[in-house]
Parts: structure tokens; C-alpha cells; sequence
């Protein structure tokens, strides 16, 4: 009997130590669990926090915007135009300030302008043709620029070995239709064997002119054309270098040039009572004296060079190695009136130019 006692009394420690083990066990998980989840609600915590103090860092940027647009013209001021509105519409209004300064076609007041932003330390500048291009450059190294409507960056910033980027703060978009193309648009319209002789007209202080000028020539010489320049330095003596032009060629090639652009009627006045057509670079100068032109959208030019002016600010972008941008696509357009009277015939591929009035 004493036996089955303690036994039974053996049996009974066991179960109750066992029992013990097992609630313990129970604390001790349910006490893991609760510190695991209340570690990850807190860490859940912290990250909504530290997101929400970013998202409200990011919408109270305010950032200011300096343009330097080397003078008014039609595509420069699409050109700011499409830059404006994008960075409205990827900033917001309120968190944008452009402080927009025309330079009247002056060089002298390019540079002035562009050491003004500096000074002000503005956070981006975009150089809406070459002249401000330069200027900008020039004025710093540090603050990002973007360009616009500018022809060729390798010659406006005498870089050699071209790759795309300028390997400094410097990169945005160009409105150079491909030359090649603008070759065979003459051709088109005017064939070498009825108009051999072919004047490009240019002012010979605009690089990127130089540049079309000299990559042109080479196209139109291998499709059998005789090319010769003819350069005014300013709008003093367009109409005079205008009339030698019309009175040795029998077509002219006015590439993308911003004193021709601002002297069209002047041109015109020449060219129409000599009967000599105008091929022109953009559509700009086609309108004020032209028959024809690869047409590039300017506005669109000006946008993704505010696209790009979004990626620098706001998501680090290195422009160092952004590659300058060109226009999306090009457009045949001719002049209706001016193509009749000259019994110049165009194709189904041609869209006519509509003058707004």
C-alpha cells in the first residue's frame, strides 16, 4: 500500500511539472509574439513617417528657373513656351519661379544676363539658342544648364570628340533637322539638272550656320549641285550679300539661323522679285521666306528639355551623362502659294504650311 502511495504521488509531480513546462512554454511564445509584431508595427510606423516627411519635403520645393532666350522669334518662343509647361506640369505651379530675360538678339547682353542668374544662384538655367548657350556656359560650372534650340553642341562649345553628352553641367535639346534629308528636299523640289547652283545664305557669326553650311555642302555636292556661300555678318547687309546671292545661284539654302530668322522680310524682298526660290531650315524662316522645310516642333524640343530639367531637380539625374535630345519627328511643309507661283511642284508627302493669323 505504501508503495502504491508513492507512486501515485510520483505520477502526480510529473503531470504537474509537465503542466508547469507547457504554460510556460505558452508565455514565452506568446510574449515573442507580441514583441515581433509590436518591433514591426513600430518599424512600420517609422517608415510611414519617414515617407510622409519626404513626400511633404518634396511638395514644399519651391525651385527657380532662369532662361536667357537669345531674342523673340517664333520657334524660340515655342521653344520657352514648351519648357514652361512641362515643368508646371511635373512640379505644380506654385513650386516653380521662371525668370524669363530676352537678350534682343545681343551677345554682350547674353552674358550679362547669364552672370545675373548666377549671382542670383538660380537652381537651373536653361540657354534658349547658342549665343545664351555659351554665355551660360561661361557664367558656371556648377549650376545645371539646358539648351534649347541650339543646332549642334560639339561646335557651340568646341567639343572634339563628341559621344552624345558634354561630360558637364551642361546637355539638353537640338532643333537640327537631319541634313541629309534637307539635301534630298532640295533635290526633290529642285533638281540639279533645272537648278544647278546652290547659295547657302548665313550669318557667318552663328557657328552652328558654319556647321550646316559645311555638312550640307558635302550633300549636295554628291547629288551633283555646284554650292557656294554666301555670309552677311548682321542684318545691315542681308539684303545686299541676299541680292549677290540671288544674282549668281539658282536656289537657296537658309539654314536654321537666328539673324536670318529676325531679317525674313529683308530676304524676301530680294529673292521674290528675283524669282529664286528658298529652301529653308525650320519653319520659322520658310514662313518669312521660304517654299519649303523639314519642320521640327519646337515646342516639343522646348518640353523634353523641361522633362529633362525635372529628372536634374528632382531625381538626381547626372547631366553630365544626359545626351542631347532631338525633336521626336520632322515634317515635310511647303508654302502653297509661294511653290505656284514659282511652278515648283510638290508631292503628297508635303503638308502645307497654314500662316495663323
Amino acid at each position: 500500500m505504501k508503495k502504491f502511495l508513492a507512486l501515485l504521488l510520483a505520477l502526480v509531480m510529473v503531470f504537474s511539472m509537465a503542466a508547469c513546462s507547457s504554460s510556460s512554454d505558452s508565455t514565452d511564445a506568446d510574449e515573442e509574439e507580441t514583441t515581433t509584431t509590436e518591433t514591426e508595427e513600430t518599424e512600420e510606423a517609422a517608415e510611414a513617417e519617414e515617407t510622409e516627411e519626404v513626400e511633404e519635403t518634396a511638395e514644399a520645393t519651391h525651385y527657380t528657373i532662369g532662361i536667357i532666350q537669345q531674342l523673340e522669334h517664333d520657334a524660340l518662343d515655342l521653344a520657352t513656351q514648351g519648357f514652361e509647361d512641362a515643368l508646371i506640369e511635373l512640379l505644380g505651379e506654385e513650386n516653380v519661379t521662371f525668370d524669363f530675360q530676352n537678350a534682343q538678339g545681343e551677345t554682350a547682353n547674353c552674358a550679362t544676363i547669364a552672370n545675373s542668374l548666377v549671382s542670383e544662384g538660380v537652381d537651373l538655367i536653361l540657354a534658349n539658342a547658342t549665343s545664351a548657350l555659351q554665355a551660360a556656359a561661361a557664367a558656371t560650372s556648377d549650376i545645371p544648364i539646358l539648351g534649347t534650340s541650339v543646332t549642334d553642341y560639339a561646335t557651340a562649345l568646341g567639343i572634339d570628340d563628341w559621344t552624345g553628352a558634354t561630360g558637364t553641367n551642361i546637355s539638353g535639346t537640338s532643333d537640327l533637322a537631319p541634313l541629309s534629308e534637307q539635301a534630298n528636299m532640295i533635290a526633290e523640289l529642285c533638281p540639279a539638272e533645272e537648278y544647278p547652283n546652290v547659295g547657302i545664305l548665313y550669318c557667318s557669326a552663328e557657328p552652328n550656320s558654319v556647321y550646316q553650311s559645311t555638312v550640307i555642302t558635302g550633300y549636295l555636292e554628291e547629288l551633283g549641285y555646284t554650292v557656294s556661300e554666301y555670309t552677311f555678318a548682321d542684318s545691315n547687309d542681308i539684303a545686299s550679300v541676299t541680292q549677290n546671292a540671288c544674282d549668281n545661284c539658282d536656289v537657296l539654302f537658309v539654314p536654321t539661323d537666328n539673324t536670318a530668322a529676325a531679317n525674313t522680310e529683308a530676304i524676301y524682298n530680294v529673292t521674290s522679285v528675283a524669282g529664286v526660290p528658298v529652301v529653308a531650315g525650320e519653319s520659322g524662316i520658310m514662313s518669312g521666306c521660304g517654299i519649303a522645310t523639314l519642320s521640327i516642333s519646337y515646342y516639343d524640343i522646348g518640353y523634353i528639355a523641361g522633362e529633362m530639367a525635372y529628372e536634374i531637380l528632382v531625381n538626381g539625374a547626372d547631366i553630365t551623362t544626359m545626351e542631347v535630345q532631338s525633336a521626336p519627328e520632322v515634317t515635310k511643309m511647303y508654302m502653297a502659294d509661294r511653290c505656284e507661283e514659282l511652278g515648283i511642284t510638290v508631292t503628297d508627302e508635303y503638308e502645307a504650311y497654314v500662316v495663323e493669323e
